[in-house]
């Protein structure tokens, strides 16, 4: 099983497979994800220190180009845990003080995830 370092808060074993959003809230951390996990409110941010995948959906190119971050952030919503990973949560339901993370996401990545190489994706911009 991959093994999930949250920043400041620990590490945890997490199914092969799962979503990063939900392995992160599994952990105990309250990410947000205030748009059920769909790629387009971008409270579910991380930033990684280690194991950041080669592969990013379009979705999430698509809202990190439309916001000029992209490079500087991932969603954790669009993310599928297949290796050990170090990551630092952005936005916390307490810290941004909201009542809840929003509607739980999905088990599989929504919408439907079109795969492609970062560098393949900029070539398209």
């Amino acid at each position: 099983m991959p093994k999930l370092t949250i920043q400041g808060e620990g590490t945890f074993e997490v199914e092969d497979g799962t979503r990063l959003v939900r392995a992160i809230e599994q952990s105990g951390v309250e990410v947000g994800h205030r748009c059920g996990g769909h790629a387009s409110c971008t409270t579910c941010r991380v930033e990684f220190a280690d194991g950041e995948p080669e592969v990013m959906t379009q979705a999430e190119h698509d809202k990190l180009s439309s916001m000029k971050k992209l490079g500087q952030m991932r969603l954790s919503c669009q993310i599928v845990v297949d290796r050990d990973m170090t990551v630092k949560p952005l936005m916390w339901a307490s810290k941004e003080g909201w009542d809840d993370n929003g509607p739980e996401p999905a088990i599989q990545v929504e919408p439907e995830p079109e795969w492609h190489a970062p560098q393949d994706l900029e070539e398209s911009d």
